[in-house]
């Protein structure tokens, strides 16, 4: 009896040690065919897709490759645990946890697919014209959902009461509302971004709260860049709620000043200054020929001024300012030719009773 018993067990650990080689075997079998698949045959796929005349079916392999690489991974541990002797609630559990691998894998691949170029293929394949600052958005609006509808899915398999879950949801709802007040403004302020569209990624803005280019826009705030190359981070609901100058979007430049000449200017010479400056603008190249404006404008203090209002053409800053300074090196071109001065706070003071200054001066020298 006690032999039958050894003979028994013998079989018994022999079988197992056989399950596992077997297990083993299959696992490395999966390993090797993932690293065949991933080297050589992913690649000769790829290279059938990039024949084809549109990019959505490489970028789909793109977006599916390290899942794919890791599906194999999953596979090959599913089949060899199935080999080994597993009651049936392992069994269970391994099936429930292969499954939810599968649906995170396939969330990983669409999560990846989500992206810019899918909306920009689809905006140009349907004619449609996607803003920059959009497209950002409704990616990551979009994959929040995925991860959202995977974790439902995977909450699911593993038993657990969704609907229940969703309920206590809805009677929660209330004191989540209050609680995250602030968070629902900011994704409301970003939804009034997006459809009055008064900026794009890239533009410069100026706002009371900020000045700068803007880098991105998320569901909470929006990122600017100022000119001292700091990252300021605004609640959406504070840039809805303000005024927005967008300097981008300008068609034209303005410029004005009051360019000061001397009192004792001749009328004649004042004219021509301004014939002069005013025929110089309307033919310079770099100058909005819409609205010119020069004109004498005033008896000043200490000067006579000659008031300046136009536009450059560029609206770019670099531009703008050398187009300025061209303007400024032609005005005092023109005053030197005229032999006209500029002018500067000065004033004069006029004695009603003259000075002796030589009386002056010998009082002083007596007083020595």
């Amino acid at each position: 009896m006690y032999e039958a018993v050894e003979a028994f067990q013998a079989y018994i650990a022999s079988s197992l040690l056989r399950e596992i080689a077997a297990a083993v075997t299959v696992f490395i079998f999966f390993l090797v065919f993932r690293k065949i698949f991933v080297k050589y045959i992913f690649k000769i796929i790829l290279k059938l897709t990039k024949r084809t005349k549109t990019d959505l079916d490489d970028n789909i392999l793109l977006s599916f490759e390290s899942p794919l690489g890791y599906f194999f991974l999953v596979l090959g541990l599913y089949f060899s645990l199935s080999i080994l002797p597993l009651t049936a609630y392992q069994d269970m559990l391994l099936l429930e946890l292969f499954r939810a691998l599968i649906v995170i894998l396939v969330t990983w691949g669409f999560y990846n697919f989500i992206g810019t170029f899918l909306f920009w293929e689809l905006g140009r394949k349907f004619g449609i014209e996607l803003d920059k600052i959009l497209i950002p958005f409704l990616v990551k609006m979009l994959r929040l959902i995925l991860v959202a509808l995977a974790l439902i899915i995977i909450a699911d398999e593993w038993g657990y009461n969704i609907s229940a879950f969703i309920t206590g949801l809805g009677l929660g709802g209330l004191a989540i509302s209050l609680a995250a007040k602030d968070a629902l403004a900011n994704i409301i302020g970003g939804i009034v971004i997006l459809t009055e569209k008064p900026f794009s990624i890239g533009d410069w803005i100026y706002t009371p709260s900020v000045e700068g280019t803007v880098e991105d826009i998320s569901f909470r705030s929006t990122r600017v860049r100022t000119f001292a190359q700091a990252l300021v981070t605004v609640p959406n609901s504070t840039l809805a709620g303000e005024s927005i100058t967008n300097w981008t979007r300008m068609g034209k430049r303005r410029i004005t000043f009051n360019l000061r000449v001397t009192l004792t200017t001749p009328k004649e010479k004042l004219k021509r200054c301004v014939q002069k400056i005013r025929d110089m603008l309307e033919n310079h190249p770099e100058i909005h020929k819409e609205t010119i404006f020069v004109r004498f404008d005033q008896f000043n203090e200490s000067s006579l001024d000659i008031f300046l209002y136009f536009f450059t053409v560029t609206t770019i800053w670099g531009e703008f300012l050398r187009v300025k300074e061209d303007v400024n090196f032609k005005i005092m071109e023109i005053l030197e030719q005229e032999g006209v001065s500029i002018a500067f706070p000065s004033r004069s003071v006029y004695l009603e009773t003259p000075v002796d200054v030589n009386r002056h001066v010998q009082g002083e020298q007596d007083n020595i």
